[in-house]
């Protein structure tokens, strides 16, 4: 193999970003110097398909990993934590209702005339 497909190869980035079509060019240009057999093309385009498919896939997870750090470092909420204190607030509405309930029956007035209209801004 020539320096220029080591070099090729070595380059785990660059294959992140190299079309399937600019492989098969580059390859077949090296077939046309005579620097790889034309039975060994198909071969080498696959595997150099594959080892860019594998290096796209190591840096999404890198990115991926490096979002989810800055996000936790910034203590930004997930879906989880939003899900979580909605069923809280959830819970709290209907114990405040209850309560509310309780103190009109102690009052002697019904619950509607003691229920305060909800107030939320988002």
């Amino acid at each position: 193999m020539s320096d220029l497909l080591k070099k090729a190869i070595s380059l785990g980035v660059g294959l992140t970003i190299v079309s399937k079509e600019k492989v098969e060019k580059v390859v077949d240009e090296l077939v046309k110097r005579g620097e790889l057999a034309p039975s060994e093309s198909k071969a080498l385009v696959e595997r150099l398909v594959e080892r860019g498919d594998e290096e796209r896939g190591v840096f999404k997870s890198a990115v991926q990993e490096q979002v989810q750090r800055v996000l936790k470092e910034l203590k930004v909420p997930v879906q989880e934590d939003i899900t979580r204190l909605e069923s809280r607030i959830a819970q709290l509405e209907g114990r405040v209702a209850e309560l509310e309930g309780r103190v009109a029956e102690l009052e002697g007035k019904s619950p509607q005339e003691t229920t305060v209209p909800e107030q939320r801004t988002e």
